[in-house]
């Protein structure tokens, strides 16, 4: 069932990116990563062909610096004011995703029209659900039909719920015990 249709203008594309800035578990640390094979699953790029993936990481007290963003934006194939655009894009992503404790911020595809210029034409946030506490702001976009309905009725009571498929079920708890 469709709640709601959104539409947007027609745009010419010459080229689809990836983009996104998300928690490395393994150095600790948020990455921002890039790729020229946008408008694709990047797992399967990154499964199929690892070295089409560019990061960077992001020291926690010291930031995304400028030169992250113009190595990434040549990674990218971008030139000229290209460059400096997609540095204040990158710049003003790791800004929101660190205001809004997010985990991940995607955008998939980020596009280069056909006149030069780039556009986020679709992305995804998510949030930290320990962090909303801070942002009761993000808590009240929360859209309840746009969840299955056991996740849902799980959250009620402060539980995590997972479908799986098959016939056996886990019930676990934290400290990694899982």
């Amino acid at each position: 069932v469709v709640g709601r249709v959104l539409i947007e203008q027609g745009l010419r594309i010459k080229r689809e990116l990836y983009l996104a800035i998300l928690i490395d578990r393994s150095t600790e640390r948020p990455v921002l990563m890039v790729s020229q094979e946008g408008g694709v699953e990047i797992e399967k790029v990154a499964e199929e062909t690892p070295e089409k993936i560019h990061k960077a990481f992001i020291h926690p007290t010291a930031g995304l610096s400028p030169f992250q963003t113009r190595q990434l934006a040549f990674a990218l194939g971008l030139e000229g004011a290209q460059v400096g655009q997609a540095g204040k894009l990158m710049t003003a992503i790791w800004e929101a995703f660190k205001a809004t404790d997010a985990s991940l911020v995607e955008i998939n595809p980020l596009i280069v029209t056909e006149e030069g210029s780039l556009l986020a034409l679709d992305a995804k946030i998510n949030f930290d659900d320990n962090a909303l506490y801070r942002h009761p702001d993000i808590k009240e976009l929360r859209d309840l039909a746009e969840e299955a309905p056991l996740e849902v009725e799980a959250s009620k009571y402060s539980l995590n719920y997972i479908k799986l498929d098959g016939t056996i079920g886990c019930m676990v708890n934290g400290a990694g015990l899982a």
